[in-house]
């Protein structure tokens, strides 16, 4: 597994085989080659955009909540998980240490909206004790992108 190829696609998945072969010094088929044996293996599991929706009209609500639950015997926390990330309006859910066991992200065309589906779908499912949500005001920093600023790269030529 090439942790440097790895590094690459996470800053900039569209990077051509060539320049990342250029960048790697290696050829262009081995780049290839590593590509899809890491998709095939499941360590590379997609590809995605990170879009700055506040620069749309068609702005959105995100906010964070925080699930306290009550683990079944066997399953632990992997049950409520499961059927949490099943729904569309769940952009991420993390295990957690500390306070609160889950930390699910969630996105809604309003502020009602979320709190609608936090109290109505989250907060009654199964050995969920209790939610506490934080809407997400600003977004500086997402998936490594940041999202202040003009937009113009600064960050200068990467050599290895």
């Amino acid at each position: 597994m090439n942790i440097k190829l790895l590094k690459l696609l996470s800053k900039d998945s569209r990077t051509s085989t060539a320049d990342l072969a250029t960048m790697l010094g290696i050829s262009e088929e081995e780049v290839r080659a590593e590509i899809a044996e890491m998709e095939h293996e499941g360590i590379i599991r997609g590809y995605k955009a990170v879009i700055d929706w506040d620069r749309l009209d068609s702005a959105y609500v995100s906010a964070i909540i925080e699930l306290k639950v009550t683990p079944k015997a066997g399953l632990g926390f992997e049950d409520v998980a499961a059927k949490v990330m099943k729904y569309p309006e769940v952009e991420s859910v993390y295990l957690m240490s500390g306070v609160y066991d889950l930390n699910v992200v969630v996105k809604g065309k309003t502020f009602q909206e979320v709190a609608k589906f936090v109290a109505k779908e989250l907060s009654t499912i199964e050995s969920v004790n209790s939610t506490a949500t934080h809407f997400v005001l600003r977004r500086y920093k997402e998936l490594d992108v940041e999202l202040l600023g003009t937009g113009k790269d600064e960050r200068g030529s990467y050599l290895l």
